[in-house]
């Protein structure tokens, strides 16, 4: 077993993605009152999905895409205009970023498993 194989790369980039997200939910809720401001958000989980699925898990080039994958905000259109331009919802935005946060948490519990599960085969004591 590598010690970066594709599920320890596949949680590191899901932790970027996951960090990115959060970076743009903090900001469409920081412009809630910008008139004009267009909500963005980061979908990495496509992303993941189209690395994973591009090559096969396991497959070297796919090691390569997650490890090498970085996130950024896109604009978000799909959501209702308020009448001075501005498409935050102040609740969604919210319920986004909670979610995010849990989902952040569960993302570095396994990670966090994964370390341990290698400490106790290498006879560390945490």
């Amino acid at each position: 077993m590598d010690l970066f194989d594709t599920t320890e790369l596949t949680l590191t980039a899901a932790m970027r993605g996951s960090t990115a997200r959060e970076a743009a939910l903090s900001d469409n809720l920081a412009n809630v009152d910008t008139p004009g401001y267009v909500r963005k958000d980061v979908d990495f989980h496509s992303a993941l999905q189209s690395a994973l699925a591009g090559s096969g898990a396991g497959s070297s080039t796919t090691d390569s895409t997650l490890d090498g994958m970085s996130f950024s905000a896109t604009p978000d259109g799909s959501t209702p205009m308020r009448v001075d331009g501005n498409t935050i919802d102040v609740d969604k935005e919210s319920s986004e970023l909670s979610q995010n946060a849990l989902e952040y948490q569960s993302l570095e519990q396994v990670a966090r498993s994964r370390i341990e599960i290698l400490q106790s085969a290498m006879g560390a004591s945490s």
